[in-house]
């Protein structure tokens, strides 16, 4: 259910009754409130998973170094301020000087990140690398796979071969467009457009997915996460609503089938992430909404210029 003058309200509705008869919770990841599940190099890195991704978000010294070794997959990394940039060699060993404000989607293998000024860094993985796997502040939660989620599938390689890409996220507003979001061949992430002060509560967006889990990761400000699971013929599923009040930094994992909606409490930045895994179909076959849909064929498009 979205209000009209949401760009998602073009899209072709969910059916009404969710078929989906077993339910878990929302998973969150309150960074503000807890100790990082990582301490090294300069940085903290607090890391909270859902079925096919997790985020790892660091809060880093002048000169803190990210690194990854033998890589299985792609994966993003956000850098939020236009203060803080970064410095990436790939693993053919070319360095990549990147400004602030920017999304970078990094290359399988070896790759290291400088952050020469400290700062903010979130990286975004797939759920397809065991040692971060088990890093994860909610690991317990996925000891048994989440149900409504089928397993997961990477979208096809790029069109150029991988490499690491640098995208800009000083990309004005667009009516008709969802926020900025960007794929690749694990992930779809969502850089909303900036919310100046409370959301109007008479344009919520209440709305579900059948059978792929949301992450919502705050950045900036506060949110209250608002969810609600269907009834089923069995009382034994039911869960209450919840309303969850998460400040900034923070991760919050929406499952399937809950009906969830999402608004910004503060009177000042409220900024948003959504992050999906694999990329969502419905928002690709949307004209114009992923910026760099060019570089990254859909299934079955193949992967020819």
């Amino acid at each position: 259910m979205y209000d009209q003058s949401d760009p998602r309200a073009r899209l072709a509705a969910s059916a009404a009754q969710p078929s989906a008869l077993a339910f878990v919770g929302a998973d969150f990841g309150l960074f503000y409130e807890s100790e990082p599940q990582l301490a090294r190099d300069g940085a903290r890195t607090w890391i909270t998973r859902g079925q096919n991704f997790l985020v790892a978000y660091s809060e880093a010294e002048p000169g803190a170094v990210l690194e990854r070794h033998d890589q299985t997959d792609e994966y993003v990394l956000l850098l939020p301020d236009r203060e803080t940039g970064a410095r990436i060699v790939d693993p053919d060993g070319t360095s990549h000087d990147v400004p602030g404000f920017s999304l970078v989607i990094l290359p399988p293998g070896d790759t290291r990140i400088t952050l020469p000024d400290g700062g903010r860094a979130s990286r975004i993985f797939s759920t397809r690398s065991d040692d971060l796997n088990a890093l994860c502040s909610n690991a317990d939660s996925y000891a048994e796979r989440h149900p409504n989620i089928p397993p997961f599938e990477p979208w096809p390689a790029p069109r150029d071969g991988f490499r690491v890409r640098i995208y800009s996220l000083d990309v004005p507003k667009q009516p008709g467009r969802f926020g900025r979001i960007f794929r690749c061949t694990t992930l779809m992430v969502n850089y909303l457009d900036p919310q100046e002060g409370p959301r109007d509560t008479t344009k919520l967006s209440p709305h579900h997915h059948d059978d792929f889990e949301q992450g919502s990761l705050a950045l900036d400000g506060s949110y209250m996460h608002h969810l609600r699971w269907p009834w089923t013929t069995d009382l034994s599923v039911w869960r209450d609503d919840e309303h969850a009040r998460c400040l900034s930094p923070s991760l919050c994992v929406i499952p399937p089938p809950a009906i969830h909606t999402s608004r910004g409490l503060e009177s000042g930045l409220n900024q948003l992430v959504d992050i999906f895994s694999p990329p969502r179909t419905d928002f690709s076959l949307q004209d114009g909404w992923v910026l760099n849909a060019d570089e990254y064929p859909m299934p079955g498009e193949g992967t020819a210029n």
